[in-house]
């Protein structure tokens, strides 16, 4: 059998070393967790493309708005942004003005480690995000100050 000698001048035989380069492939994850600094580099938006443009959806009623808001903050795509935005939907839609529902609209356009991110207080929001109270009452209902356990609301 073919043998090559290692760093360690033991000779290794090519199963060996097959064996070596598919562990090495598998330490690299492809899937690191959020808040570790891979996940933070792998999911960072450039800054140089435009704020995304909301579909114009004319003769929304308040109620089919309301609905979809509660229907987006669901099915984000992610289960962290599911979790987070589905409870803020549930604990503060039923109370938003339609001025702060169009608001909200504009926030579920962005991406979702973004949003996630800028609620975390992980990242720091572009200027059109930067001074909103509703941001800032998501980065409230993140923190969790009460430690509620948190699931996903039903439909």
């Amino acid at each position: 059998m073919y043998q090559r000698l290692s760093r360690t001048g033991l000779a290794l035989s090519r199963h060996c070393r097959r064996h070596i380069s598919s562990t090495r492939r598998l330490l690299a994850d492809p899937w690191p967790l959020p808040h570790t600094p891979e996940h933070m580099a792998a999911t960072t938006t450039p800054s140089d493309i435009p704020p995304p443009t909301p579909l114009p959806r004319p003769n929304e009623s308040l109620e089919t708005l309301r609905a979809r808001l509660v229907y987006q903050s669901r099915k984000r795509g992610t289960l962290e942004s599911d979790l987070l935005m589905s409870t803020f939907a549930r604990d503060y839609l039923p109370s938003m003005s339609e001025a702060e529902m169009r608001e909200y609209d504009k926030l579920l356009d962005e991406p979702d480690w973004d949003i996630y991110y800028w609620a975390t207080g992980k990242r720091t929001p572009p200027a059109r995000w930067a001074d909103s109270p509703l941001l800032e009452k998501l980065r409230v209902h993140a923190r969790n100050e009460g430690k509620v356990v948190r699931k996903m609301p039903a439909l």
